[in-house]
């Protein structure tokens, strides 16, 4: 109810104007900030922000429900919960359709395990027409890496639906549905995510992906004993997540891994053996998620790419329908590939954890990564 929208609200039209003016959009917006703050913003009277607050309020404000109604209700709007599919079955199975809208999935993983390979396929999924089992959508691609490869897109999506980007034309139109933004600072970001709410309507997007967020983690932050308690991503989290429900999109982000142990981000192997002074097998075994717990518990699924045993692993760790479950998988010319499509349940801890041991995989001679 939070994301619920004011102009939905049947507030007096000025009074609505004024809010949408200041891009004070959502209940949320309008109930974070004080009654003097909203004086301020609004330039208007305080009976005037009184009475809007008071409406808003009352609106917003969720109904007392049982756990019976709430399950009924979940029932009956069951089949009209949207997915993005990934065209994994075995992963689509047990996500009951695929990539949920209206949440933050999270790939995690250690460099060169195919999460941007993964990100670039569902750009492609997300922009296809409905009636190849895409979105007909737009794509907002925030890539803080310059990891993105145009190149890479088409490759992806001539060897997966070249009954479509083989048709003239049809690849420059699925190619323009992605706009892909830069930012090259944490500012910039804050900027970029702030626009897209915006947009996110006007504009038919329905995917946005952000590779990676651990990219934009201050290292300074994790040395700076004042900064206790103090998440340096934490209004982005909440943002994001507001942002999933509010515009009912699936949003997936990428995080990287470090160290158990060690609190500055592990991008490649190479760079975690030169500060630690630990051989690559050993620090391969000792992985954890980068952005700590804060983050953790924000994201509704987890899935984790990593290799063991000389076979990459897709792992779903955290879900609210999914058992845990790993799927053996390579990465193609056209994007993952599952293996089985019968996952693996996995027992205990050893779903959270993240292995790497230095596995490589050239397809074709070219290595995806």
């Amino acid at each position: 109810m939070a994301n619920k929208l004011i102009a939905q609200m049947g507030l007096h039209h000025s009074m609505a104007n004024v809010l949408a003016a200041r891009n004070v959009l959502t209940a949320k917006d309008a109930l974070s900030l004080t009654e003097f703050e909203l004086m301020e913003l609004l330039d208007v009277g305080l009976q005037e922000v009184e009475s809007a607050v008071s409406q808003i309020s009352e609106i917003a404000c969720p109904p007392c429900q049982t756990a019976l109604f709430l399950l009924e209700g979940r029932l009956q709007n069951k089949a009209q919960l949207g997915h993005l599919p990934t065209s994994l079955k075995g992963l689509d199975n047990a996500l009951f359709g695929g990539i949920p809208f209206g949440a933050v999935t999270e790939l995690v993983g250690p460099a060169g395990m195919g999460k941007t390979q993964f990100c670039l396929k569902l750009s492609i999924l997300a922009a296809l027409p409905i009636s190849h089992g895409g979105l007909n959508g737009r794509v907002v691609y925030i890539d803080t890496e310059g990891k993105f490869s145009s190149k890479r897109v088409m490759e992806i999506g001539a060897n997966s639906f070249p009954e479509v980007f083989c048709v003239a034309g049809k690849a420059q139109e699925m190619a323009g549905r992605i706009v892909v933004l830069q930012p090259a600072s944490l500012v910039e970001f804050t900027e970029s995510l702030q626009q897209i709410k915006l947009s996110l309507l006007q504009h038919q997007v329905k995917l946005l992906i952000i590779d990676s967020m651990a990219a934009l983690h201050p290292v300074e932050y994790e040395k700076d004993k004042r900064t206790m308690g103090q998440h340096p991503l934490g209004w982005h989290v909440s943002f994001l997540k507001s942002l999933a429900e509010f515009s009912q999109i699936p949003i997936v982000v990428t995080n990287q891994v470090r160290g158990l142990g060690n609190d500055e981000v592990v991008r490649y192997l190479f760079e975690a053996k030169t500060r630690d002074k630990k051989t690559p097998e050993r620090l391969g075994s000792n992985l954890t998620a980068a952005l700590g717990i804060h983050w953790a518990h924000a994201v509704t699924i987890r899935l984790v790419l990593e290799a063991y045993a000389g076979q990459r692993f897709l792992k779903v760790a955290k879900s609210p329908i999914s058992p845990p479950l790993a799927f053996p998988f390579e990465v193609t010319s056209a994007g993952l590939a599952l293996l089985k499509d019968d996952g693996i349940e996995v027992m205990g801890p050893e779903i959270h954890a993240i292995r790497c041991e230095g596995y490589t995989d050239l397809v074709g001679g070219q290595s995806f990564t």
